[in-house]
């Protein structure tokens, strides 16, 4: 089922009788009991619908699908359906409605997703992707000091890319505000369209994340600001793995067989990344319906650090900025990260474990 298909059919409030067995199931810190470490004794079975983007910042899924690990790892009696997605908000209207057991997202929509349903809906179980975002601009503007009264686009209204953008402006005193307004007006738009826009003039440049980013400096942008330069050690958590809370309940083994995947694949990444890279690009094509061409790829790949940990200490900051910014309300994150079955997983690998904090 297309993503625009599914999206049409996606009730936009999370079942009540869900929510409240979601909410019996929750539990705060970093043992949530939510996402069982322990292995059944049969293999299980049951269908496992997975959303992701069409985006290299979500190679894991898109690898791991290709090449059969996903399939392997959670076995035949796992029906896996998957859906595409443009936007965080989009997917994570999908989660609260129940229309998804699991996916990859962005940290603010998975923050959010938590917040409006009180701690409920979902639990973060892995880290998927760090790095790959940034600011692209027309090749004249040389400072942040030139973006006033221009038009810059992201993603989404306070999705991850949105985020950073407007407190980065912020930063350098320059306003924004949720209706496009203020000293630099923000466009929220699908990542596709924004490549168009730009290589049109409609826009003069974006917060985007990777492929868009190196296909608008393929197309003369200048990349003005690396993300990855406003975080300590260049670590930030770009894509995470979630788990609706009571498809965890519902599916433990299931779901400590899709994080095995997951690290499946990211190991796979690693291992050889001119494959990755190749197949992934074909995986891309598939979705979109066209190959990104070598001039895009090659340079996207270089900013992209595949690995399980979710970088956690950026997604607190990241939901820091966006309740400072207005976006959102304070925001209570125990419980958000079940980090249990993962690095139960690492440690028979002989890997270190991932923070939650």
């Amino acid at each position: 089922m297309s993503s625009r298909r599914l999206w049409r059919r996606i009730t936009p409030l999370l079942a009540a009788g869900a929510l409240a067995l979601a909410a019996t199931a929750c539990s705060s810190g970093g043992n949530d009991a939510s996402v069982a470490t322990a292995s059944s004794a049969a293999a299980p079975t049951g269908t496992l619908r997975l959303g992701y983007f069409p985006n290299l910042t979500h190679a894991a899924a898109i690898y791991g699908l290709d090449q059969g690990i996903f399939a392997a790892k959670l076995g035949a009696g796992v029906k896996i359906e998957t859906s595409t997605f443009n936007s965080g908000t989009q997917e994570a209207e999908a989660i609260l409605s129940g229309a998804l057991d699991a996916g990859y997202i962005g940290p603010n929509p998975a923050v959010n997703t938590f917040v409006k349903s009180k701690g409920a809906a979902l639990r973060i179980i892995s880290g998927a992707t760090s790095g790959g975002a940034g600011l692209v601009v027309k090749s004249g503007i040389t400072s942040v000091d030139q973006l006033r009264g221009k038009v810059i686009a992201s993603p989404g209204l306070a999705n991850t890319q949105d985020v950073a953008l407007r407190y980065y402006l912020k930063q350098h005193g320059l306003a924004t505000d949720k209706n496009g307004g203020g000293d630099v007006q923000i466009r929220p738009q699908d990542n596709a369209v924004t490549v168009d826009a730009f290589k049109s003039g409609a826009i003069d440049g974006a917060w985007v994340p990777e492929p868009a980013l190196s296909r608008m400096v393929a197309d003369g942008g200048k990349l003005l600001v690396d993300e990855a330069s406003q975080w300590p050690d260049g670590k930030f958590v770009t894509t995470l793995l979630v788990v609706r809370t009571d498809y965890a309940q519902s599916h433990p083994e299931i779901v400590r067989r899709l994080v095995a995947a997951n690290v499946a694949s990211i190991d796979a990444l690693g291992a050889d990344p001119a494959k990755g890279q190749q197949v992934t690009n074909q995986g891309l094509a598939k979705l979109s319906g066209k190959p990104l061409a070598d001039t895009v790829i090659a340079p996207a790949w270089q900013r992209l650090t595949f690995t399980p940990d979710p970088v956690a200490s950026s997604l607190v900051t990241s939901a820091d900025h966006a309740q400072e910014l207005g976006l959102t309300t304070k925001a209570n994150l125990d419980g958000i990260f079940d980090l249990t079955t993962l690095n139960a997983l690492l440690k028979t690998q002989g890997k270190d474990s991932v923070a939650s904090k």
